[in-house]
């Protein structure tokens, strides 16, 4: 159809055809969502997609609503002038300008969704603010997802070719019944935007959130199809505040879950050195040694140092990050507090009074520091570890040589490793130490002089993981030489889990499944003190820190919402939250509960893979889930009222 003979019709119907295309190419998106992640949505079946495609629909709708507001008003103000060439030349380039800003959003989680599974929310802008070489990110993002930007272009270039399928007519000519038919347009139009952003037209419909596309999901690991990355991204610009919640009294809350730990007063303060170390992206799909139940026994690994540890440590069958991402990991590690919906040091609360390992152990004459080869001031680790009591941080600018300098996010573990090493081998003893590794991640690369020398495997990770093992390796052999190594207790654990391949690591579970270690090679010699061995109790990130001060006999009363690991009883759980959804772990069960209800109840025993969901109102186990809710929403109630309330410490 050549420009002459294009249909021109009313500026209502141009709009309702704009918005048509719009929720057209949004439908698109998510069928290149689907696909590009089509492993993690496997499991669903023709009918389940065809509700999550409708679902998808609200929420496209309220995005579009949003990010066109401007576009609407200038479209449907009742003045001659909006018919000019000029002022609708103007309108239609900010109609492209501001659709495509969104299809950006959508395609970048195409790529990034494997590593968070969730859609990107308004935090990611504080994530990354403290990054000095986002440009170096962004390009090496586009270099390994090139095929996105030519998607987008070939998305931005269609718009722009249809938007023009239909003309706006010539202007009639305005007399004051024109203007009034125009105004009671407006209004009807904004009346039905008022509607569409909110998500329905019922004066008690609440605005819709992103929980509301659980409606249409029998599981909230798959909501992150039903939504859009514009719209999580516009719904999360302002901070959410948490609620005050009184499901229970004091006395009965603090029956059912009391993050209080008291001091076992039955030995003395043992002064052991403490060193952490965090590996960034280990799930615990890649330790061999976790996993030999695999492949029919046949399964290596790609770890085969931490393989060595294991079998001289203590650890358990079913270890677990409480968040997807490196911003999640050191608040939970270093003070015993969990990430819900949205990082801690990114929330409103995180200028709450805290507490943390470090802080307690300085005050018992220890000497602290933290060790994180990227540039000062990554990920914000610099500001947090400051607030968490910590004396000493040592970065990229103390290491002061970039002939190690990866190129995108640090210095390669290796060299680090040795220069943390030495650099511990001057402090007093006791001390503490927190390492923070920065080679496994992407662009997965490994430095140029091992390159061939590590497994690649089926994922971009595991070679660089194998490089990341071989960096321990080093780091333990510089270590047992020195004169603090056997007084000393090492804890390894993962920030979170990654990308996985083998189908047991496939779903909820596998997704938060990390290895997390404590190693004390001077305690072999003595029974009493020896930490070695597997247990099957539950045992999560923020159970590392009262872990070790109940190991050292800790003597006073301290604040962290995790548990002892090394306690004989098993009445813990395990909380992990991703968008506001819980999987909550007890015994051998897990239950999803999206914030209102539960939606999912599992059987981790028998059901490895998810398969059999046991909340019904009829299954057997109703007293279990019954149990289990209890539990979490004493969680929830501490929690929340202590973040409102500013109570993470003891008095």
């Amino acid at each position: 159809m050549n420009r002459l003979n294009k249909p021109r019709l009313s500026v209502y119907a141009v709009l309702c055809y704009h918005f048509a295309l719009l929720l057209l190419l949004y439908a698109l998106c998510r069928l290149g969502f689907y696909w590009t992640n089509h492993e993690t949505f496997q499991h669903l079946s023709f009918i389940d997609l065809c509700n999550i495609f409708y679902g998808g629909l609200r929420f496209d709708l309220v995005a579009i609503l949003y990010i066109n507001a401007l576009y609407l008003i200038l479209q449907l103000i009742p003045f001659p002038f909006k018919y000019r060439e000029g002022y609708q030349r103007g309108c239609k380039w900010l109609f492209i300008g501001t659709n495509s800003l969104g299809f950006l959003a959508n395609f970048a989680d195409f790529a990034y969704y494997q590593y968070t599974l969730k859609r990107t929310t308004a935090s990611v802008f504080s994530q990354f603010s403290h990054e000095q070489n986002k440009a170096k990110l962004f390009f090496d993002f586009l270099k390994d997802y090139w095929y996105l930007l030519l998607f987008f272009a070939a998305f931005t270039w269609l718009l722009i070719r249809l938007y023009d399928v239909i003309k706006l007519k010539a202007a009639p000519r305005f007399k004051w019944n024109v203007y009034g038919v125009q105004t009671l347009w407006l209004l009807f139009f904004s009346g039905l935007c008022v509607i569409g952003m909110r998500g329905g037209w019922r004066h008690s419909t609440r605005p819709i959130t992103m929980s509301n596309a659980g409606d249409y999901v029998a599981s909230p690991d798959d909501m992150a199809l039903v939504l859009n990355t514009p719209f999580t991204i516009l719904k999360t610009l302002k901070s959410s505040d948490l609620q005050t919640v009184n499901t229970f009294s004091e006395s009965e809350l603090e029956q059912l879950y009391n993050p209080v730990h008291q001091p076992q007063l039955n030995a003395p303060f043992k002064p052991l050195n403490v060193v952490f170390l965090i590996i960034e992206s280990l799930g615990k799909e890649h330790v061999g040694a976790l996993n030999r139940d695999l492949l029919n026994g046949t399964y290596k690994g790609y770890t085969p140092f931490i393989d060595s540890l294991v079998d001289q440590s203590f650890t358990s069958s079913h270890t677990y990050a409480n968040g997807r991402k490196s911003i999640d990991a050191l608040p939970s590690v270093i003070s015993g507090i969990p990430s819900i919906r949205e990082p801690f040091v990114l929330s409103r609360y995180s200028g709450n009074k805290t507490t943390s390992i470090a802080k307690l152990l300085a005050d018992k004459g220890y000497e602290t520091a933290f060790f994180h080869g990227a540039p000062n001031g990554s990920m914000g680790f610099s500001a947090y570890t400051h607030l968490a009591g910590i004396q000493h941080y040592f970065g990229k600018t103390e290491y002061n040589n970039d002939a190690d300098f990866d190129g995108i996010w640090g210095i390669w573990d290796e060299p680090f490793m040795q220069y943390m090493a030495k650099t511990i081998n001057t402090f007093h003893q006791p001390f503490f130490t927190a390492f923070f590794s920065v080679s496994s991640h992407h662009p997965f690369k490994v430095p140029e002089k091992y390159k061939g020398r590590f497994p690649k495997g089926p994922l971009p990770v595991q070679e660089p993981m194998g490089y990341t093992d071989f960096a321990l390796r080093r780091f333990f052999a510089t270590a047992s030489k020195m004169p603090w190594y056997h007084n000393t207790l090492f804890v390894l654990c993962a920030d979170h889990a990654t990308v996985s391949y083998l189908p047991e690591y496939q779903n909820t579970v596998g997704y938060f499944s990390i290895p997390i270690l404590f190693y004390y090679p001077g305690g072999a010699q003595n029974p009493e003190t020896a930490l070695k061995g597997k247990t099957d109790k539950l045992i999560q990130q923020i159970d590392i820190m009262p872990t070790v001060l109940n190991y050292l006999h800790y003597d006073k009363p301290y604040f962290a919402f995790g548990f002892d690991a090394l306690a004989k009883d098993k009445q813990n759980f395990v909380v992990n939250n991703n968008d506001g959804s819980f999987n909550f772990y007890e015994g051998d069960y897990l239950l999803q509960y999206d914030g209102k209800k539960t939606t999912g109840l599992f059987n981790l025993a028998a059901d490895r893979l998810l398969k059999h969901n046991l909340a019904r109102p009829e299954a057997q186990e109703k007293e279990m889930q019954a149990t289990m809710e209890q539990r979490l929403k004493a969680f929830i109630q501490q929690y929340n009222n202590r973040m409102i309330h500013n109570q993470l410490t003891i008095k």
